[in-house]
């Protein structure tokens, strides 16, 4: 859509963005704009309801006597009683939309007085709307070759008069980056994103935004007893590995016990011997968006919210393939933590690399709290479809503070349960437990159920699981067809608002 978004800028605006509530005409605060009326005969159209992200276009000729915008965008904000924060996330996609259509090269934003109107936080709404405006401009288009006409794409400047919403501006873009970074890894094929790739994004981006990486693989893994990884990742010629980020904050809370976030990152995941079969195989390269989620919410706790407490994130990052080598159904597995796991279905390879994650947090992180977060399960999808993420917590602080997180960002989740009974579902008559039992009831909480066992009592732990949320195969809200980065943002708010 844009070859760059940036906030600030001087120049001559392409075009003035302001906003109408639902029946009303052009703001009192915005009426200079109107140097000839057009603005005001603009809103008399059958279309200028001012109905919620509407587009209404003006063409005023300027009195010229200043650098005034020829042309005006207002955008229809709806009912001024059921305005808020979150709305103009979708107001800054909308405007986004309308803005490449003529490529505009920079944009001189106001909608102070209906803010100021409907008593909302005017950095908030700044942060929502450069938000949805760099959410809905991301592309993918680096592997597009001779065949394809690149688009050409202008890079446009966000401006405003107000200090306060250009604030915000700035952080909404940058959680925008953090979410189109967790995008793009997710959108990378597996030919290209393979472990190795992987680890080697993270160490870039570690080295960018001043944060600690280190690489665990080969016999490291086994000596630190990182068996999950290792099996699963045993049949491919991509070794699995456990990519450690952490980011330790500027000034205080340098000794305190971090947060531990744990990802999911199965580069492909084929099922392994228990084979995907009927085209279920395709998209698997985004079996590894929870971990893609996780690193985005490094790349935004260490560039945009810098929180005043110690961060960790492990991404357990392996390929679920098919060889000579591959782990099979009948094997038991035993975990650093001593559990033993009979293997039922290779297909469940995901909570194996998990649990290798969730009693490293344990056992040496010292972890004030663990969230992991993962494309589990396609039983969360039946329960939750896509409007919210599944989540499993017991510990009401985390989980309120998660869910007033998700609020925030649009990226919402919604609490299902644990209980004792779903954790007898995963018995095995062979081991300690099965990684995935004989009966489809429950589906999304036995995984939740298994994962329990490899935490330890007394440490508050949140699962995440984002199966029906981090992709869309449809132009949805602030997001056109393809990975939603589902998790950056829902992350990086929980550690602001901490």
């Amino acid at each position: 859509m844009f070859d760059s978004i940036s906030v600030g800028g001087r120049g001559t605006p392409s075009a003035v963005v302001v906003g109408n509530f639902k029946g009303k005409g052009l703001h009192a605060s915005n009426k200079a704009i109107d140097t000839d009326g057009s603005v005001a005969e603009a809103l008399k159209r059958p279309e200028a309801s001012g109905a919620y992200s509407s587009i209404v276009e003006a063409f005023p000729k300027g009195t010229g006597k200043s650098k005034s915008a020829s042309r005006v965008l207002v955008a229809g904000l709806g009912e001024q009683k059921k305005l808020t924060v979150g709305c103009f996330r979708e107001l800054g996609a909308a405007v986004a939309r309308q803005a490449s259509k003529f490529k505009a090269t920079a944009l001189k934003i106001d909608f102070s007085g209906p803010i100021k109107d409907a008593k909302l936080d005017e950095a908030a709404c700044g942060s929502a709307f450069a938000e949805g405006f760099g959410i809905v401009s991301w592309t993918y288009d680096s592997l597009r070759g001779s065949a394809t006409t690149k688009a050409d794409r202008t890079k446009v400047s966000l401006q405003s008069d107000s200090k306060s919403f250009s604030k915000g501006m700035d952080r909404g873009l940058g959680l925008a980056t953090s979410a189109n970074i967790t995008r793009d890894l997710s959108q990378t094929p597996p030919n290209i994103a393979t472990t190795t790739y992987m680890a080697s994004e993270a160490k870039k981006m570690a080295r960018q935004a001043g944060l600690k990486c280190t690489v665990y693989k080969g016999a490291q893994l086994e000596q630190m007893g990182l068996t999950g990884c290792q099996v699963v990742g045993a049949a491919s010629e991509h070794p699995p590995c456990m990519i450690r980020l952490e980011y330790t904050p500027a000034r205080g809370g340098k000794r305190s016990k971090p947060t531990v976030l744990v990802g999911k990152t199965i580069v492909y995941d084929s099922g392994g011997l228990s084979l995907k079969v009927g085209g279920s195989m395709k998209g698997m390269k985004r079996d590894k968006d929870g971990g893609c989620a996780i690193f985005g919410a490094m790349h935004a706790i260490a560039t945009v919210i810098k929180p005043n407490c110690r961060v960790v994130a492990l991404l357990m990052c392996a390929e679920n393939s098919v060889s000579d080598e591959a782990y099979r159904p009948d094997d038991v597995i035993t975990f650093g933590n001593g559990v033993t796991v009979e293997v039922t279905n290779t297909d469940a390879e995901g909570r194996l690399v998990l649990a290798d994650g969730l009693v490293h947090a344990c056992s040496k992180e010292n972890p004030e709290a663990i969230i992991d977060m993962a494309t589990l399960t396609g039983g969360v999808v039946v329960a939750l479809g896509s409007a919210f993420a599944g989540i499993w917590c017991d510990d009401d602080k985390l989980r309120s503070a998660l869910e007033e997180a998700g609020e925030a960002t649009g990226e919402r989740v919604w609490r299902l349960p644990h209980d004792e009974q779903y954790r007898e579902m995963m018995k095995s008559p062979v081991a300690d437990i099965v990684n995935s039992a004989p009966v489809r009831e429950a589906h999304p909480i036995q995984g939740a159920a298994f994962l329990s066992y490899f935490v330890e009592e007394g440490i508050p732990w949140a699962h995440i699981d984002i199966a029906g949320t981090h992709a869309t195969d449809s132009p949805k809200g602030i997001f056109n067809p393809g990975p939603t980065g589902f998790g950056a943002r829902l992350i990086a708010e929980y550690f602001e608002s901490r």
